[in-house]
C-alpha cells in the first residue's frame, strides 16, 4: 500500500503512521527515475506499507509515478493507490498492449533494488485500480522481509466498481484480494479510501 504525502509533512506523515501501526519505518531511499522516495515499514504477511513524497527533481513532472504522487500530495495527501506483487509481468504487458517500466532505488545499505511496474497510467485515469510490480530481486531483500511488527493488513475499503477490478485483475469481483476483506464504499471519487491493520492493541483504520 502506497500513502503519498507532501515533502513538508513527509516526516511528520511517516512518525504517526508507524506509531498507530506499533512500527518503526526504515528509509527506503531515492526513486531516481520517478523523483521520488519513501520509507517502508514491513508488516506480517509479506506485505508493507510506504510512505512516498516527490523529489524537487525533473523526474517527479516526467515519470507517470512522480505526477501520481505529486498529486495526491496537491489533494492532501492520503492513500495513492494498492500494488499487486506479481511472478511474471509479460502476461499483464500483453493485457495493457505496452512494456512495463524499470525501477530502482539504492538503499541506505548500498543495496540496488530493482522491480518493473505498470498500470499507474489506468491508476491516474482510474484511481481504483491497481498497479502491477515485479520484482527482480531475490525476496530476501524485497521491502516486505523482515518484518518489523505483527501488524498485518485485514481489509481495504475501496470507492468504485466490483466488475471493473475484478476484469483488471482477472479474479472474483466479490473477494479480489486473498486474505484481504474487500469493503465497497460509495464516494464522490474513486480510488482507495481507508485501509484496515490489525495491530497487537486492536484493530486500526487508515
Amino acid at each position: 500500500m502506497s500513502y503519498a504525502v507532501a515533502r513538508d509533512r513527509f516526516v511528520s506523515t511517516v512518525q504517526w503512521i508507524g506509531s498507530a501501526l506499533g512500527g518503526g519505518f526504515v528509509d527506503g531511499g531515492v526513486h531516481p527515475r520517478f523523483g521520488t522516495r519513501n520509507f517502508i515499514l514491513p508488516l506480517g504477511g509479506g506485505t508493507y506499507v510506504e510512505v512516498v513524497t516527490t523529489l524537487d527533481h525533473p523526474a517527479a513532472d516526467r515519470a507517470p509515478f512522480g505526477q501520481a504522487v505529486a498529486r495526491r500530495a496537491a489533494e492532501g495527501g492520503g492513500w495513492l493507490g494498492w500494488v499487486v506483487s506479481v511472478d511474471d509481468i509479460a502476461p499483464v504487458e500483453a493485457r495493457l498492449g505496452r512494456t512495463s517500466a524499470e525501477g530502482h532505488r539504492v538503499r541506505p545499505d548500498g543495496f540496488d533494488l530493482r522491480w518493473k511496474q505498470i498500470g499507474l497510467l489506468e491508476l491516474m485515469e482510474d484511481p481504483q485500480l491497481p498497479y502491477f510490480l515485479q520484482w527482480l530481486v531475490p525476496t530476501e531483500e524485497r521491502p516486505s522481509a523482515g518484518p518489523r511488527t505483527s501488524t498485518t493488513i485485514s481489509g481495504v475499503s475501496i470507492a468504485g466498481d466490483a466488475a471493473s477490478i475484478a476484469e483488471f485483475l482477472g479474479e472474483p469481483a466479490d473477494h479480489p484480494l486473498d486474505q484481504i476483506d474487500v469493503t465497497w464504499v460509495e464516494d464522490e471519487e474513486p480510488g482507495l479510501v481507508s485501509v484496515e491493520f490489525a495491530t497487537a492493541r486492536g484493530p486500526v483504520t487508515i
